[in-house]
């Protein structure tokens, strides 16, 4: 082929090569990639109601009314077998209201549909086990005596330890002198939490902004490594607070409450 190539004028050489490479770049245009692409999801307030019962209920220690809430985040990605093609990011890429996911960043690899969505639910009730540990550990209350259950049992992943943990503290301590950790504001934020208290890195923060911003929320928590995504498309008059711990969480927004400085991204 090469040898027969070099006795064609120029023009129609080129032209010859070419052939197979746009016959390459089709095929890549359609060829299912290995993205997601994800938009804004829901959000739900950890401190109402779900399905028509307390997102929060506790048992073994007072509770009390609270105002204002605390919005967890999500964020809505196409499932791990949709077929993403090249068409489709490049118009997504430039949407800010969409983004372009790796898809092992959303869904672990491996398994089918079915095996993927029982697994984000197996994380998100382990996160619930450990956000009530670590709320009942920063209000020294013995698991033992105070029981949690936590209703939210159909939204995947980890990412709403954080919220759950506030909520907790909220319905049992408020902000520790007797309002609400809210301040009667409209709270939104994500991030994983440990059993100790410490506050973890999530993914689709920007989104999860826009969602925050959509319904209502004028203050947004995220965990202090993701500054600088959050900051990449975050909507107007929201307000951004960096965290690295539930303490952090809490003291930011007593601060809050009391109108003073509070740290930002």
């Amino acid at each position: 082929m090469l040898s027969r190539l070099t006795r064609l004028p120029r023009p129609a050489a080129l032209a010859v090569c070419a052939v197979p490479v746009l016959g390459l770049f089709a095929a890549a245009a359609f060829a299912p990639l290995p993205f997601v692409i994800a938009q804004p999801g829901l959000t739900a307030d950890v401190l109402g109601d779900r399905d028509g019962k307390p997102v929060i209920s506790v048992t073994g220690a007072p509770t009390r009314q609270t105002t204002g809430q605390l919005r967890m985040t999500t964020i809505q990605a196409t499932g791990p077998s949709t077929t993403v093609t090249l068409p489709e990011l490049v118009g997504d890429w430039f949407d800010t209201a969409r983004a372009v996911m790796p898809k092992e960043a959303v869904y672990p690899s491996g398994g089918s549909d079915k095996e993927i969505e029982a697994h984000n639910l197996e994380q998100m009730a382990a996160s619930q086990s450990t956000a009530t540990q670590a709320a009942l550990g920063f209000l020294h209350k013995d698991p033992k005596d105070v029981k949690v259950q936590l209703n939210l049992a159909d939204v995947g992943g980890p990412s709403a330890g954080l919220l759950f943990s506030l909520g907790i503290v909220d319905k049992i301590d408020g902000d520790g002198s007797g309002g609400d950790l809210t301040g009667g504001r409209t709270i939104a934020g994500t991030g994983t939490i440990s059993a100790d208290g410490k506050v973890g890195a999530v993914g689709g923060v920007a989104l999860k902004t826009q969602a925050a911003h959509r319904d209502g929320a004028s203050v947004f928590l995220v965990p202090a490594a993701e500054c600088s995504d959050a900051r990449s498309e975050l909507p107007e008059g929201l307000r951004l607070v960096p965290v690295s711990t539930l303490t952090d969480a809490v003291q930011a927004l007593r601060a809050l409450t009391r109108g003073e400085p509070v740290p930002s991204c």
